[in-house]
């Protein structure tokens, strides 16, 4: 299994906090005979809808030495991730977790942006002080 984020902790408290169940610490993703582990897999009761949402979260510090670096390698992940979520489990929707400070200096950026209106990502953005989520930014 892979090393657990730096921001791992925060990420599943701001969650909770916000109303998520954890039920997957990570999500193991299975595609023939490679496995893949997404972080988190979170779910929501829906009591007006009489179901839940579920997520999938991979989360991101972006403290490497290039935000772009960090970007592109999220952006892998990410991709790979959605491909074959989209394939085993539809209904589950895929977020980037990324700490306060990556939102505003990738995310509110044109590059960001792009990203966004394109629909290429979904996203949360968290506060690493308080552990809580600051922004959904589907």
């Amino acid at each position: 299994m892979p090393a657990r984020d730096k921001y791992h902790d925060c990420v599943c408290n701001a969650l909770i906090k916000d109303g998520w169940t954890i039920t997957n610490d990570p999500y193991t993703l299975k595609w023939g005979t490679k496995d893949l582990f997404v972080d988190l897999g979170a779910e929501r009761v829906l009591a007006a809808e009489k179901g839940s949402k579920k997520i999938a979260v991979e989360i991101k510090s972006f403290i490497g030495q290039s935000e772009m670096a960090d970007l592109e390698q999220a952006l892998g992940q990410y991709t790979l991730y959605r491909a074959i979520l989209s394939q085993q489990e539809p209904d589950r929707q895929l977020f980037l977790a990324v700490p306060e400070h990556a939102m505003h200096d990738v995310f509110e950026e044109p590059i960001g942006e792009l990203l966004l209106a394109s629909g290429l990502t979904r996203l949360f953005a968290f506060s690493i002080l308080k552990e809580e989520i600051i922004r959904w930014m589907p």
